[in-house]
């Protein structure tokens, strides 16, 4: 029980670092230096939205579901992940200052999203 409850931290801290990071106003984002790697905003987004995807794939795994129940709960996942990955964008767009609405963080999001939903489908769900 106590490893279940680590792991649910921990996806909940992840699950609240993407909120906050990506509402944060654009003057506060930092620059120059490794910042200025083309498209590492991209990078970090796979690596974030794969993670949510993943970590919490990895939490209801552990409760030892059956495999039709987990893939069930791991689409959903997937679809909270891109869900929230366009909302997120539209925040930005409308209501974080010095941020703009980018579709290519929609399609790193996705991207993060759907890599993790299949590692976790494939290594995850025991088949048959």
């Amino acid at each position: 029980m106590k490893s279940l409850l680590g792991k649910a931290f921990i996806a909940i801290a992840w699950t609240v670092m993407i909120q906050v990071l990506l509402c944060l106003p654009g003057s506060t984002i930092p620059s120059g230096g490794m910042f200025d790697i083309p498209n590492l905003d991209k990078i970090v987004h796979v690596i974030l939205f794969g993670g949510f995807t993943f970590l919490w794939c990895y939490f209801y795994y552990l409760k030892q579901w059956s495999s039709s129940q987990l893939a069930v709960i791991f689409f959903v996942i997937y679809i909270a992940a891109a869900v929230n990955g366009i909302v997120l964008e539209f925040i930005q767009r409308d209501y974080i200052p010095n941020r703009s609405f980018d579709p290519g963080d929609i399609i790193a999001d996705m991207a993060g999203s759907s890599v993790a939903y299949g590692i976790c489908n494939i290594r995850l769900i025991k088949k048959g």
